[in-house]
């Protein structure tokens, strides 16, 4: 399939700035999880409407209540969001054949509702409060969640706090999640992490864990929030040892 240039199209730029993927396990991780590829992570794909069609490369992604948005460069270094599933649309060979100019329009209209645009009514929204106010909550916010974290794997101690599920928008079942407290790096750069999460692998079930058990592993931690408490996930964690039982 032969690229062409996409000089009419309609974009959709990021309102604000989004997050970048922390490094590539991170973006194998999230884009199979999008379903975008499989084991292997590709890093280009079409991006197709009514003026013809491009490869892109997915830059980073915004999150707009439960949703991802993606942020993608066009050849051209232009960038707009999409929706993952619909960019997973564009993949197909038989994807736009038979819509026309207006259908393509609608098409993008959708995609947009569904992704980025949605951030402009987002902005919006914010816009009718004080904008000294919202950016004053933003910037503690930033304070508390930076740490400089290790960027290659590490060793752990953690404790087990509890078992949960997190909404999976690409599955029909949700994720099984093992949530973590009193997480620390240890080593020659200590560091005291807090709450933590991963993914409750079926590896880590044949360890029988127990809420309350003490743990050490080793693995890689990486900024990405469960949830506004929970900031950061352990990818990949291995050797666990139970160093102490619950109760």
């Amino acid at each position: 399939m032969e690229a062409t240039k996409l000089t009419g199209i309609k974009l959709y730029p990021p309102q604000e700035d989004y997050i970048a993927f922390s490094d590539e396990e991170d973006y194998a991780d999230k884009g199979r999880g999008w379903g975008l590829f499989g084991k292997t992570p590709k890093t280009q794909f079409w991006y197709k409407s009514a003026f013809g069609q491009c490869l892109v490369t997915i830059k980073g992604y915004q999150e707009f209540r439960n949703m991802n948005v993606l942020v993608v460069e066009l050849e051209d270094g232009r960038v707009t969001c999409i929706h993952p599933s619909y960019l997973k649309e564009m993949q197909s060979g038989s994807f736009g054949k038979e819509q026309t100019l207006e259908e393509t329009d609608a098409a993008e209209g959708e995609a947009d509702t569904r992704g980025q645009v949605a951030a402009a009514n987002v902005d919006a929204e914010a816009s009718a409060k004080p904008v000294k106010a919202a950016k004053a909550e933003k910037k503690p916010k930033e304070k508390k969640e930076k740490l400089a974290l290790p960027a290659d794997k590490v060793k752990f101690t953690a404790k087990v706090k509890d078992f949960t599920t997190k909404k999976n928008p690409f599955s029909d079942r949700d994720d099984e999640i093992l949530l973590l407290e009193e997480v620390a790096v240890v080593g020659e750069a200590p560091l005291a992490l807090g709450d933590a999460w991963c993914g409750y692998s079926n590896t880590l079930k044949g360890f029988g864990l127990e809420i309350g058990n003490v743990i050490a592993f080793e693995g890689k931690v990486v900024d990405k929030k469960f949830n506004k408490e929970i900031l950061y996930k352990v990818n990949n964690p291995s050797k666990l040892v139970i160093e102490q039982s619950g109760g």
